[in-house]
């Protein structure tokens, strides 16, 4: 039974790794580049800033979402890949001549589970949690799910390394942003807030829509930039 799903996963990542299109490499390389996303992490800086007046409860959500950031990602870089040192496509002795390679890139040895599943989509579930703007929960998570395609388009993560980075990812910015309720459960006033300006989460639905905003942009500048170079 083991073997059959690990069959069909590495069927599965054949079926939608690579492309015959020089734009969608192009294109994959840049998503999935961590860069890209500087001004989408600095657009949710600014909002946090603007909707947390209380230092210490702004450096409370700065500090969750480092922590998803160690729990998801940086853990499993240090401990989980290499113990349960599973290949990347890229390296899998079976197939890895048979995947779709782009500029060279193969990524490191090991592949489970993928950290950028689990990154992206722990900061998205973490902030969806935090804000509760169905805009802004809708835009995480089409950036999360868009940064585990580049990663099967690259040959570098099996389908099964993404659904199980996706599961940990859930996990993680769940329990992270109800340890910060916990903590920051005394700092908050209630306030009677009107729903038509503010999200259920007590954030400005005008602030919620800059980092909706700069994620379209930057979806567009990839665009662009990948047909023209």
């Amino acid at each position: 039974m083991f073997e059959t799903l690990i069959d069909f996963d590495r069927e599965l990542l054949l079926a939608v790794n690579g492309s015959d299109s020089l734009f969608l490499d192009r294109m994959v390389r840049m998503l999935t580049n961590g860069l890209t996303w500087i001004p989408l992490y600095l657009s949710l800086f600014y909002m946090v800033m603007k909707n947390n007046d209380n230092f210490r409860r702004l450096l409370y959500v700065l500090l969750g979402a480092g922590l998803c950031i160690l729990i998801a990602g940086t853990l499993n870089d240090e401990i989980v890949k290499p113990l349960v040192a599973r290949w990347r496509p890229t390296h899998d002795p079976q197939i890895g001549t048979l995947v779709d390679i782009v500029d060279g890139y193969r990524g490191g040895k090991y592949g489970f589970f993928s950290s950028h599943a689990a990154n992206t989509m722990s900061i998205a579930v973490y902030f969806i949690w935090m804000v509760r703007s169905r805009r802004l929960s809708i835009a995480l998570v089409i950036w999360s799910l868009l940064n585990c395609w580049t990663r099967m388009y690259l040959g570098v993560h099996f389908p099964g390394d993404i659904m199980v980075g996706l599961l940990w990812g859930v996990a993680v910015g769940t329990g992270v942003y109800f340890l910060y309720g916990r903590i920051t459960r005394g700092m908050y006033t209630p306030r009677n807030l009107n729903p038509d300006q503010y999200t259920p989460g007590c954030y400005r639905r005008l602030d919620c829509n800059w980092p909706v905003g700069v994620f379209v942009l930057t979806l567009v500048f990839v665009f662009i930039k990948a047909c023209i170079i």
